[in-house]
Formats: structure tokens, C-alpha cells, sequence
């Protein structure tokens, strides 16, 4: 699977999770917070594919890992603060943080490696 398959999978699981996040003013928060980072690093993926420059493209993959790190933090602030109830939910938050995690790994190794091949 690509990275920008990956990616928008992601995005897809991080709407379904927030769907199913408390309705209050917290939630509204987490919510809002959680959907524009965890959306926006498929985005800036599809940037990175269309850049005009190898630099160009080097900052947008380091955007979407930046937006997978923050995405990662909403996450795990949400798992600290016990702000998910349901086993069901909990165990899909799990996933969501280890996804998040696997996805800045990936996007380090790629932006690394532009960085190197820029330098040949």
C-alpha cells in the first residue's frame, strides 16, 4: 500500500473515531483538533506528489509528518485523560496511536531520503 493510500485510510478511521467522540464542549474541541491534523496529512501528501521542487516536496512530506505528530498528541491526550469510555473505542484509539506513530516513521524515512538524493 502507498503512503498516500496509507494515509487516507487514516483519514478515514480518524472521521469514523471522531464520529463516535462525546457531544460537549471538550469533545467539540478534540474533535475539531483531532479531524483537521489526522485529515491534513494525506493532504500535504498529495501536495508533496504534485511539488514543483525536490525542496518543495522534502517540506510538505515534513508537514505531514509534523500533522501525524500532532495528530498522535490529540490521541494520546484523549487515552491520559481517560476521555473514551466504550472497550471499543479504546481499543480503536490504540490503533489510531500506533498508526499515527507508524506513519511519522514512514514519512521521516521518505523526507530522509529525498534529503539524501538531493545532495548526490
Amino acid at each position: 500500500m502507498e503512503i498516500q493510500d496509507r494515509a487516507l485510510e487514516f483519514g478515514v478511521e480518524i472521521l469514523k473515531f471522531a464520529e463516535r467522540l462525546p457531544k460537549s464542549q471538550v469533545g467539540n474541541v478534540l474533535v475539531r483538533q483531532l479531524v483537521r491534523s489526522g485529515t491534513s496529512i494525506g493532504a500535504n501528501l498529495e501536495e508533496a506528489d504534485g511539488a514543483s521542487s525536490k525542496k518543495d516536496f522534502i517540506n510538505k512530506v515534513l508537514i505531514s509528518r509534523k500533522e501525524a505528530r500532532e495528530t498522535r498528541y490529540w490521541l494520546q491526550l484523549m487515552k491520559k485523560a481517560d476521555y473514551i469510555n466504550s472497550p471499543n473505542n479504546k481499543v480503536l484509539l490504540d490503533k489510531l496511536i500506533k498508526e499515527s506513530y507508524e506513519l511519522m516513521k514512514i514519512l521521516s524515512a521518505i523526507a530522509n531520503k529525498a534529503r539524501e538524493k538531493e545532495k548526490i
